[in-house]
This record gives structure tokens, C-alpha cells and sequence, in this order.
């Protein structure tokens, strides 16, 4: 049921409260119309948004619609240049106006918030060294210490990431689905805390968050669910997203509070807080704040698309309770469910991750055609 509906130019009563109680509020969203309008700000000064996720989704969606790129075409179609240079000056000028834009909040929150996320070209999924290479490029290009490079938590992410972290770059691991991939994914980055600490770099300007999707884990599971077609079943659609973040959670708690980590946290280093990504429901019979009310706990960042941004601004029942601590036994119990109804969940979230790929890899091929598209003209 929807509450008093949230006036425009004020602060949203949920989101000031989950942003009390320790949820960074990200948008899942940039354009250049947006950076230009005043639009961000708009939202940065009225909905609690701290911080900013990218994908190629999103570019591909923000250059084919936005006018406002065409005088960069123009003046890259004038300088000959080639389409690999063209899509990198034009994603980063975005990400780094979009960083100039949070650096008060960055500075505000020590470095923790008025983060900026870009990604590396997804077709370097599965090779490491290219995507070490390309995670350097966007941390150079864009220079500033805001940003988060974005590299895919596949096997072969995995040490990129360290890599990457070691490096000194900051860095927000995408398409996290999995438990053990998620416990990986922390190994990881501890792994390359210890070799930036080795190399004497200053572990306080190092930061990482984890993306675990959520939306998309029920998407999978309520099919398999809706084919088994018991009462048991059903009950359980909706369910095994939620608690698979909140297990996630309990994962982060562990992996942080450790001797290992905490002779790093000594040395200035931070944790790789949880981030709930995909948070839109795509299924209309769930609540639209459905992951967000339930995932209310400190040290974690939300990113929502623009919609559920301005759900929870209008209806979320969230007031900055705990949703997580006290959730674990009965979230397991969610997952093991699930198994032994027969549902095949590893293999649901090991086909996420490649389609999760797949799509971006599709995205970043239309992000090229329009861009290409855009040169051309801008040429004529």
C-alpha cells in the first residue's frame, strides 16, 4: 500500500533513515543530460544519493539518447579518432564530471562514499592480464580518487582484482552471485591489501565494494519453482535472493573481523563492504522496495535504478531497523530448501554469471554502434 506520497525538492523520511543506519544509497544510473541538467545534484541534495554505478547498459542507453554528446562526436570525429578512443573519452569525461560532482561527499565521508563506478570492457572477462591493463587505463584516464573500476567477479577476475587492489586502485567487483564466489571475491582483495601494504602504499585510500545482484537470483529461482508447483514451492518464491545477501553478510562479518584483516586494518585498510546491486523488482507481484527494506544494515551500499530510488522515497516502510542481524539460521534455512526441493541453484547462479556477462558484452557491442553511429554523423 502505497504511504503519503514524497513531495518533489524534499528529503525522502526512508531514505534519510536507512542512510542513518549505514546504507550508502548509490543510483544505478549517468548521463550526460543528467550531470548537465542539474538533475544529479537534484537528487544528491533530496534522496540521500551518495555515490554512482555505471554498466554499459547504461552508456549504451545514455549515447543513444542524449543529445548532449554531440559536440564531443564532433570534436572527436574531427581529431580521426578511432572508435576504441572515442568510446573511452566519452564514458570517462562522464565518470569524471559525475566525480567532480561527489567530491564533497567523498572528502565529508573519508573516502567511504562520493564513490564513481566505470567498468572494463566486458569482452575482457575471461582474461586477466587485458582486463589488469584496461582497469589501469580508466583509473589513469579518469584520475581522480573517487572512482571505482569495475572488474567481473570471474575466475579469471579474481586476480585481476588483486592485481588491481595492489596497485592502489579502487575497485567495485560486479556480477557477485554466488556465496563462494562472494567469499573469493573478499579473499581476494585482501589478497591484494597485503601486496599494496607490502609495496608501501597507503592502505586508507583503497577502497572496494562487492556487488552481489539480487533481482535477477529470483527471476532463475521462481521459474524452477513455479515447475515443481508445490504449495512448499511457492512459498518460497521471492525468498532466495534476499537470503542469499543476507548470508553474504554474515560472510563479511566473518572475513572482517579476522587476525589476517585486522593487522591490515592496523595499516589504514578498510573492508570491502557488501553492495546490493539489480535491486529493481522485475517480478510485479513483490513489493518495488522489496530489496531494499529487507536489507537494511550497516556498512553495506544499496544501488538503485531511478525508479526504485523513487519508490522507496515514496513508499518504503524502511525506518532504519535492522533487516539483516537475526536473519541467518532462518535464511539458510531459505537456501537448503531449495535443494532439497530440487531447485539447482548452483547451476542457476553459474548461468548468471555467464548471461550476466553475455549481456553486457551485448550492451558494449551497441554502446560501440552507437557511438560509431555518432562519429559518423558528426563527421558528415
Amino acid at each position: 500500500m502505497t504511504q503519503q506520497t514524497q513531495q518533489p525538492g524534499t528529503t525522502s523520511d526512508a531514505l534519510s533513515a536507512i542512510s542513518a543506519a549505514g546504507v550508502s544509497v548509490w543510483l544505478d544510473d549517468l548521463s550526460r543530460d543528467a550531470l548537465q541538467s542539474g538533475a544529479l545534484k537534484n537528487l544528491i541534495d533530496t534522496r540521500s544519493v551518495v555515490g554512482v554505478t555505471t554498466n554499459p547498459t547504461i552508456f549504451a542507453k545514455s549515447i543513444e539518447n542524449g543529445d548532449a554528446y554531440e559536440p564531443q562526436l564532433r570534436e572527436l570525429a574531427a581529431a580521426g579518432a578511432s572508435l576504441d578512443e572515442a568510446v573511452l573519452k566519452l564514458t570517462t569525461a562522464d565518470v569524471r564530471d559525475a566525480c567532480d560532482l561527489f567530491a564533497d561527499i567523498h572528502a565529508a565521508t573519508g573516502g567511504q562514499d562520493g564513490r564513481v563506478s566505470i567498468e572494463v570492457d566486458p569482452r575482457l572477462a575471461r582474461e586477466t592480464e587485458a582486463t589488469i591493463a584496461s582497469a589501469h587505463t580508466l583509473w589513469e584516464t579518469v584520475d581522480r580518487p573517487n572512482l571505482h573500476v569495475k572488474i567481473p567477479a570471474t575466475v579469471e577476475g579474481l586476480p585481476a582484482i588483486t592485481a588491481a587492489i595492489g596497485a592502489g586502485i579502487s575497485v567495485n567487483v560486479t556480477l557477485v552471485f554466488s556465496l563462494d564466489r562472494f567469499r573469493a571475491v573478499a579473499q581476494a582483495y585482501v589478497d591484494g591489501l597485503e601486496l599494496a601494504h607490502q609495496a608501501g602504499r597507503d592502505l586508507s585510500t583503497i577502497r572496494s565494494v562487492s556487488s552481489l545482484f539480487l533481482s535477477r537470483i529470483d527471476t532463475q529461482v521462481d521459474k524452477a519453482l513455479d515447475e515443481i508447483g508445490t504449495d512448499e514451492a511457492r512459498a518460497l518464491r521471492g525468498k532466495a535472493a534476499i537470503a542469499n545477501a543476507r548470508l553474504a553478510y554474515e560472510v563479511y562479518e566473518e572475513i572482517f573481523s579476522t587476525p589476517r584483516f585486522e593487522a591490515l586494518a592496523v595499516a589504514g585498510a578498510h573492508t570491502q563492504r557488501p553492495l546490493w546491486a539489480s535491486t529493481g523488482t522485475k517480478d510485479p507481484a513483490y513489493p518495488d522496495t522489496m530489496y531494499v527494506d529487507e536489507l537494511v544494515v550497516a556498512d553495506v551500499v544499496n544501488t538503485m535504478p531511478g525508479k526504485t530510488l523513487e519508490a522507496v522515497a515514496d513508499h518504503s516502510r524502511a525506518d532504519g531497523t535492522d533487516t539483516v542481524h537475526g536473519t541467518f539460521e532462518d535464511s539458510r534455512q531459505i537456501l537448503d530448501s531449495l535443494e532439497r526441493l530440487g531447485v539447482p541453484y548452483g547451476k542457476i547462479l553459474e548461468g548468471l554469471e555467464e548471461a550476466g556477462v553475455a549481456s553486457f558484452e551485448k550492451s558494449w557491442d551497441e554502446l560501440l554502434k552507437d557511438v560509431t553511429d555518432g562519429l559518423a554523423a558528426a563527421g558528415s
